[in-house]
């Protein structure tokens, strides 16, 4: 009896691995025929980013494989494969940048806004999957979205806050940092989804706009706009070092119109 079930067992060990071995042959021959079509793609007088556009487009199953193969085969075209594969399926955006950042082909920050560039209202889906595989470089990623897509500043900011709540400060103060005029809109933003944190907001969104005391205005009005009581609007302008003639202005000027 122990005779059989040894026999079983080893039987199995076996079978298991025989699968395991298989399935390691199916996708060594996946990655090789992937590997064949884009070679045969490119050898008809097509672009390597032309390529991977024309393929994703006609079979968009198999973007991520065909991105992953590209890059391994052309890292130094990285950029047009990304735009590519992007532009032809804007829905995987995440999954392309997760890509192209595993492979290590260039910067964090080079992959942002490429994948920014190839489809601008993508960005929130681009900086989270950048932020989040890469999160040590969070305030690099927010400097450089802000910097290559300042209209979508507030969605930039938004997004990053809600996957990384405790950098809500260093993500405003990137933001601003990066292109001053976004203050309000970033503020704005972020009351929206943390009213609680507003003490925090407004007195960094007033202390990065230092050097633009208009700006500081704004992001004052914003404050009073959003309905924050004046009190508390003084109190958090003060901590970020907005004067009391400032203050007092700007409140005055939203209770006037």
């Amino acid at each position: 009896m122990r005779k059989i079930i040894k026999i079983a067992f080893i039987a199995s060990v076996v079978s298991a691995a025989c699968t395991v071995t298989a399935q390691e042959n199916a996708e060594t021959n996946d990655n090789h025929a992937t590997s064949s079509f884009v070679k045969r793609q490119v050898a008809q007088n097509m672009s390597i980013g032309r390529a991977v556009k024309s393929i994703a487009s006609n079979y968009p199953q198999e973007t991520s494989s065909v991105v992953s193969t590209a890059l391994d085969m052309y890292p130094d075209k990285y950029q047009e494969i990304i735009h590519a594969a992007i532009s032809a399926q804007p829905m995987l955006t995440e999954d392309i940048v997760k890509i192209a950042l595993e492979k290590e082909i260039a910067s964090c920050t080079a992959i942002v806004k490429t994948a920014i560039n190839a489809e601008p209202s993508y960005v929130d889906f681009v900086v989270t999957a950048a932020a989040n595989s890469t999160p040590e470089e969070l305030n690099e990623i927010v400097r450089v979205a802000v910097i290559t897509e300042p209209d979508s500043a507030d969605f930039i900011v938004q997004s990053l806050a809600q996957q990384h709540p405790n950098k809500i400060v260093d993500i405003l103060g990137s933001a601003i940092g990066a292109v001053p005029l976004v203050g309000e809109y970033v503020v704005e933003a972020l009351l929206a989804v943390f009213p609680n944190d507003a003490e925090s907001v407004v007195s960094t969104a007033v202390r990065e706009s230092g050097a633009q005391r208009d700006n500081v205005k704004r992001i004052i009005e914003t404050a009073q706009n959003f309905g924050l009581d004046e009190k508390n609007i003084y109190k958090y302008a003060k901590e970020g070092g907005a004067t009391d003639e400032e203050i007092t202005a700007a409140l005055r000027e939203v209770s006037e119109r």
